[in-house]
Parts: structure tokens; sequence; C-alpha cells
């Protein structure tokens, strides 16, 4: 038997199209209660009886819930001024357990045949609300890159900041140039290893163990057999015992000795050292590289002159002055009034090196020499204090 209801009453209709009108209706929270006309021989007499609200009320009542679920949440949405609201909005009315979702779960109860329109009445109704959101939301977000856009408007005719540019330290641009002359002589530039082996930093360049030169350098050891290096001369002797000839090559690098510090002196400095390796190499040809070598780096009219001197790892030794760029030789207080400043020293490669890097003396000779390069950058830009290049003071080194 199926029950409808309509203004004021309803009836019941028996299968096969049969009708009795039903009387006493009344609802009491969401309830309907039903009473039968009796007397009816095909329908037994029986008591009230319950039916839902949906199956009541039919298509009529989800119709009229969906339409007052539509016209709030149209409200709500038209009157939102953030996006944040849209989003709680959303939630209410589309959510799992919005309005929407609610009526939705209420169709289990709607007639079968009637399901099909109630669902269209639901999803025309969740597609107006949906594009409602997003209309408010596409204008609200307008609104919001509109403020935005005036609250970080750039005035392009104001003046850019000035990026401030680095420099290269007095030391860096100083060995730019020191290997530009030498590479520009067919040199290569070879670099080593800062912590060395005792053997190489002492024995293979002819300074025994017993040696005073061990003594006087004060190295920092870091056990018997390894040490920082206090020159970069093994370099040299890792280079000879590779074996191949000839060799014409610069090892620049950072040194360690156990200085104090003071105006010319530091713990850690660095060095430039050079080999030249091959048949039939005299004393002239180091005597005629390091003065072109001075030239380039003082001037074409710098003098340069030996004066004999003792190194271990050469024989004959010398060291090398230049004369005084700044007064051309004729004594200055740059060159304590001699005409001539110490650069360097060096000297032709001792047989007995060549014997420890397994080169035959016999055949080959060579000549080596070493200069600091915070010497070089002292003179070059007459600097008075070593300390000054380890300062980091910008105003110092931004002149250079």
């Amino acid at each position: 038997m199926r029950v409808r209801y309509f203004e004021s009453s309803a009836y019941a209709e028996k299968p096969g199209g049969t009708a009795i009108f039903l009387s006493s209706l009344r609802e009491e929270r969401g309830v309907f209660f039903v009473s039968c006309i009796t007397g009816e021989k095909f329908w037994p007499s029986f008591s009230d009886r319950v039916i839902t609200k949906s199956q009541a009320g039919g298509i009529k009542m989800i119709k009229e819930d969906l339409e007052k679920i539509r016209e709030e949440a149209l409200g709500k949405i038209d009157a939102s001024d953030a996006l944040d609201r849209l989003n709680d909005i959303r939630v209410a009315y589309l959510g799992k357990k919005g309005e929407i979702t609610a009526v939705m779960k209420g169709m289990k109860d709607v007639a079968e045949e009637d399901r099909p329109k109630v669902g269209q009445l639901v999803n025309d109704t969740r597609t107006e609300i949906e594009k409602r959101l997003e209309e408010a939301r596409e204008k609200l977000e307008s609104i919001l890159r509109e403020e935005k856009m005036k609250k970080e408007k750039i005035d392009v005719t104001l003046p850019a900041k000035r990026v401030s540019a680095g420099h290269p330290h007095p030391n860096t641009v100083a060995l730019d140039e020191v290997e530009r002359v030498f590479i520009g002589m067919g040199y290569e530039v070879v670099e080593g290893p800062e912590i060395e082996w005792d053997e190489y930093n002492f024995t293979k360049l002819n300074i025994p163990p017993n040696h005073p030169a061990k003594d006087e350098q004060d190295t920092f050891y870091i056990n018997k057999d390894i040490v920082l290096r206090t020159q970069t001369s093994p370099v040299q002797a890792h280079v000879m015992e590779k074996g191949k000839l000839p060799i014409r090559m610069i090892s620049p690098g950072r040194v360690f000795r156990s200085d104090e510090v003071d105006a010319t002196h530091s713990p850690s400095f660095h060095q430039v050292e050079g080999l030249v390796v091959d048949k039939n190499i005299t004393f002239a040809d180091l005597k005629g590289t390091l003065a072109e070598f001075a030239k380039r780096l003082f001037g074409e009219n710098t003098k340069v002159k030996f004066r004999p001197h003792h190194f271990p790892f050469t024989e004959p030794s010398a060291e090398m002055d230049v004369s005084c760029f700044k007064c051309g030789g004729k004594g200055c207080r740059f060159c304590k009034g001699s005409g001539w400043i110490e650069i360097l020293g060096c000297g032709m490669v001792h047989p007995h090196v060549f014997e420890m890097c397994g080169i035959d003396k016999e055949k080959y000779q060579g000549f080596a020499f070493g200069v600091g390069l915070e010497r070089i950058a002292l003179l070059k830009y007459e600097i008075d204090d070593m300390r000054l290049l380890y300062d980091n003071d910008i105003r110092f080194l931004k002149q250079f």
C-alpha cells in the first residue's frame, strides 16, 4: 500500500488501484500520524501508523528545503568579504557534513520512482552554489590582487641600489702577474700539498736530519714524519721523481714557519718557487731568466745584482737584488739608501738532489729560485706592514 498527501488530506492506494481516504492527519517533530477510515471489508481496521516526513512530503517538501538552503547559501556568499569565509560556507553547505549532504542522505526514504527527480534538484542546487562560490572567489582574488599591486608599486624612475663588487687581494694580484710572466716563458704552474712528508720537505732537498737548517726554520711538526711544509720546494722533488724531462715549472702556495707576527714576518705566508731541469743548463740561464722576470714585474729599467749565498738545495747559490724602482738606484728611504732591494734566493740545483730524485746528474743540470709572494706585494704596492694584508680591512684592500 502506498500513502500520498495533499494540502489537507491523504489517501491510501491498495494494489489494484482501490483508494481509501484517510483522516486524522497530524505532525509532531517531523513525524506524521495517520488514522484510517474503518469499515471496509477489503481493508481491515488498523490503529495509527507512523510515516516519516520525507515519505509524507515527497518531492514538494524536499524542494522547499533545497530552496531554503540555496537562498541561505547564496545570501552568505554575496555577503562574504574574505576568502576564508567562502571556504567556511563551502564546508557548511557542500562538505561531508553539510546541508546538501544531509538532504542526500534522506533520499533513502523517498519513493523509488521519485528519486531521479529529487537527485536532479539536489544537483541543480549544488551546481548553483558552487558556481556562485567560484564567482565570489574570483572577485575577491581580483580585489586582493589590485590592492597588493597598489602597495607594491615600483617607481622605475628611482635610481637602482648599487651592488658592491669584490676586488682581488693584493697577494692574488701579485701572483697573477708572476704566473703570467713565467707562463709567457714556457713554464707550467704546479701545486702540491700543504701537509708534507719530512723526507720531501728536508731529506730530498739535501737537508739531513742533523742539519742546522731544520732548527733555524722552526718547523711545525704533525709527527716525526709529517710536517706543515716550510717551502714549496717539495713540489719540485715530487715532479723530478716522475722523471718527465725537461722540466720548467713554478710552484706557488702557502707555507708555514714558527715565526712571531710582526711587520715583515708571519707563521703563514706564500712562496713561489721555480725549477728548470734540462741538458746544458748554466748559471747564465738562471741570470737571464731572473733578469727578464724582474724587468717584466718592476719595469724595463730594472737592473739585477747577484750576491753569493748558501742554500742546501742549490750549489752555487746566490741572493738576487733589484735596483730600487722608487729612486732608480740613487738611494732613498724605500731602499734604505742602498739603491738595491733584496728580492729572492736562487742557485744551481745540487747534484745530490738529482741523485735522490732519480735524475742523472751527469746528463742534466738545473737551476731553482724562490721568492716570497708577500714580499713582492709589499714592494710593488709600497706597503710597509705585512699585517695589513691579513686584516681584511676593505678600505685598505679596495685600493688594489
